[in-house]
């Protein structure tokens, strides 16, 4: 019997341990600091463990980990390194759906020098992104072609049917992680030259996009793509972007909320002794009197503005005090997030995925590849996100706890013995995408 141990049961834990459940030879343990949460999940299943684990109690998390075959972090990006330490000091695999940070890839030489295999990015986005990419690539170079332009795409949105807040966006996954990304600062190729773009002006740097069978959309810029020009073996393209797909209206709003401050990890508050319409009124310097028209002044945009009305909307200038005591200003939007864009019983999540390949051969042709993902979440079941990130996961737990993964060191899924059959066993469950070809 081989034991796996899951780390986390948040959001898109579910599929994960259903899945894993659903082998005869594997025992799960579930490993969280809310057991309940566990429980749910396991569900009273025979080969199904829950624990009670505070991740940052070391000593527990060694004595979890020390029986397990292999380990799956499904936890917030920031505790992968302590665990992918302990699995070296423990000779165990591990496999995580997050993007690989440096001090992750420095463990290289250790994790091969005792065979062990760490998978990474084998969720959604990283994950079947980097799949369905190394697949058209690589077809393309068997035809003797090649890559010169690459733009990916990918977003995790309400379905349409069920787009029912003014913000047009609902969590499916960690609100600090939205937050956090909306935080970032971003890289790409644009016909042979790099394109940066500095955080504060994330949300200003946006395109409208049209995917096929899914709508029109914003896209803006997702980290640095340059890496993946050598990662994904394409080092004549010229052009090689990342970008993250939203609702209209989403960039504008969001570059409002950076600005008034609702992502400030610093400023902090009493709430048991403020209100909400107390901390936008210091953050915009306001007496309250003419609330409104002071936050229109600070950001320099209309008093009848939609950013104003979703503000309203989400109870921004309401006298309310939240549950918090002590907290920073980034903790009260989450808070309010997290109570506001929820899915209700029965609504369904969109996962879009799109790609774009201009491909160049010997005899002067040009292509003009697509690969499109657009998949809907199950009504009073699993998300898309949830199924999306946690299953190419499952599926590579188990090639690699029946030896059919047979690599050693830190990994993302770019190779075909990891790609092929992953994306394989996920279009037998309905997760696939539609590649287009038209010559240009």
């Amino acid at each position: 019997m081989k034991q796996v141990l899951v780390l986390g049961a948040g959001l898109v834990a579910r599929p994960l341990v259903r899945y894993l459940l659903e082998e005869p030879e594997f025992q799960v343990t579930v490993a969280t600091r809310t057991v309940r949460k566990a429980e749910a999940l396991i569900d009273h299943h025979p080969r199904g463990t829950a624990l009670a684990l505070n991740v940052n109690d070391e000593d527990a998390l060694r004595s979890v980990m020390s029986d397990a075959d292999i380990v799956i972090s499904l936890l917030p990006w920031i505790h992968h390194l302590t665990v992918a330490h302990l699995c070296v000091d423990l000779g165990k695999n591990l496999v995580t759906t997050s993007y690989v940070k440096p001090e992750m890839q420095a463990l290289d030489a250790a994790v091969r020098e005792k065979g062990l295999l760490f998978l990474n990015e084998i969720g959604v986005d990283p994950g079947i992104d980097h799949m369905a990419a190394m697949r058209v690539i690589n077809q393309v170079k068997a035809e003797g072609g090649d890559i010169v332009s690459f733009y990916s795409y990918c977003g995790g949105l309400p379905s349409l049917q069920d787009n029912t807040n003014p913000l047009g966006y609902k969590f499916s996954w960690s609100p600090v992680g939205v937050m956090l990304a909306a935080k970032n600062t971003g890289r790409y190729l644009k016909d042979g030259g790099i394109v940066d773009v500095p955080s504060e002006q994330l949300f200003e740097h946006y395109w409208l996009l049209d995917v096929p069978g899914a709508g029109t959309f914003e896209a803006y810029v997702n980290r640095d793509a340059l890496p993946y020009v050598d990662l994904y073996g394409i080092q004549n393209a010229r052009s090689m972007y990342r970008g993250t797909l939203r609702n209209i209206g989403h960039c504008e709003s969001w570059n409002y909320f950076k600005q008034i401050g609702l992502l400030d990890q610093e400023r902090t508050f009493d709430f048991r002794e403020t209100s909400l319409r107390q901390v936008i009124a210091a953050l915009v310097d306001s007496n309250g009197e003419d609330l409104i028209g002071d936050i229109a002044r600070s950001l320099g945009i209309p008093r009848h503005s939609i950013t104003i009305q979703k503000m309203k909307w989400l109870g921004l200038m309401d006298d309310t005090r939240l549950p918090l005591e002590e907290a920073s200003v980034f903790d009260m939007f989450a808070h309010i997030l997290e109570e506001r864009l929820v899915y209700e019983e029965g609504e369904v999540d969109l996962l879009v995925q799109h790609h774009e390949f201009i491909a160049e051969y010997s005899d002067g042709k040009r292509k003009k590849i697509t690969s499109t993902m657009v998949d809907t979440g199950i009504p009073n079941g699993d998300s898309s996100m949830a199924r999306t990130v946690s299953l190419p996961a499952a599926i590579a737990t188990k090639m690699i706890l029946q030896g059919r993964l047979p690599l050693t060191g830190v990994h993302i899924p770019v190779l075909p013995q990891i790609y092929e059959p992953v994306l394989s066993e996920l279009e037998g469950m309905g997760i696939r995408l539609e590649e287009r070809t038209i010559e240009l």
